[in-house]
């Protein structure tokens, strides 16, 4: 016990012997005449005020202890009903916890640790269609004011939008970056890798949360540029090629 409690506890009852005192001498007018019984409410009213001055509650618990208690309180009595509710007692009510955990255990095994469900990917142009000129004028204009991320967005669907114009990609909506990329690349090979990445970009700053840069935008603006000069390859003359080269082959 520490030292403090003894000495607040003789306080506490030398304070009461003389709020007693007071509360005689107030009922009998003086100390020289025969002690009478005190009421019960003078008395109760004269230690209430004796109890509540400050020198007998500087060691009380503080805020957060009085809080801490309680909450320990109420862990104790919510595990003493459990226990009595479960049949054994507190041994039954460990073994109940124990056969929960093991439960839940064999369940994170079994499937593994959730994850997030992958976003589906949106439809890369809105509802208004616009021309690949206008796409790139919107990125410029956000370029030009250093957002990012609406500039490559916007340079990105100028090139899905130029390939559209030149007939390379049908004209699909809800079509998404990566299938355009996809499609795009069957017909420009040598721009495969660049259009994937692209179209990755895309993604991540639309999706993913991610911020685009300076560099980002300027790699997706240079392939914008390169595709406007690419010669694309065709399904027939592919399909000639190779019926020319077995032939040749075959002489």
């Amino acid at each position: 016990m520490p030292a403090t409690l003894p000495r607040a506890a003789g306080e506490a009852v030398r304070g009461l012997l003389r709020a007693r005192d007071t509360a005689l001498l107030s009922l009998t007018g003086s100390g020289d005449q025969p002690p009478v019984t005190t009421p019960r409410d003078p008395a109760r009213e004269a230690a209430r005020r004796e109890l509540s001055k400050r020198m007998y509650h500087e060691h009380d618990p503080g805020l957060l202890q009085r809080a801490l208690n309680a909450v320990l309180d109420w862990i104790d009595r919510l595990l003493a009903a459990a226990a009595s509710a479960t049949p054994g007692g507190a041994l039954g009510l460990v073994v109940v916890v124990l056969a929960v955990i093991a439960v839940l255990g064999a369940l994170w095994w079994r499937l593994g640790t959730p994850g997030r469900q992958p976003v589906s990917a949106a439809a890369l142009f809105d509802d208004r269609p616009r021309s690949a000129a206008e796409h790139r004028a919107a990125a410029e204009a956000h370029a030009a004011q250093g957002h990012w991320n609406q500039a490559l967005q916007e340079r990105m669907r100028a090139v899905v939008r130029a390939l559209e114009e030149r007939a390379l990609l049908d004209i699909r909506p809800g079509r998404t970056a990566d299938e355009a990329a996809a499609e795009a690349g069957r017909a420009l090979p040598a721009h495969t890798d660049r259009l994937r990445a692209a179209a990755r970009e895309f993604d991540d700053v639309t999706y993913g949360g991610r911020r685009a840069t300076q560099a980002s935008y300027d790699h997706v603006t240079s392939l914008d540029r390169d595709l406007e000069h690419s010669k694309p390859i065709l399904a027939g003359s592919t399909h000639s090629t190779a019926h020319n080269t077995r032939q040749g082959a075959a002489e």
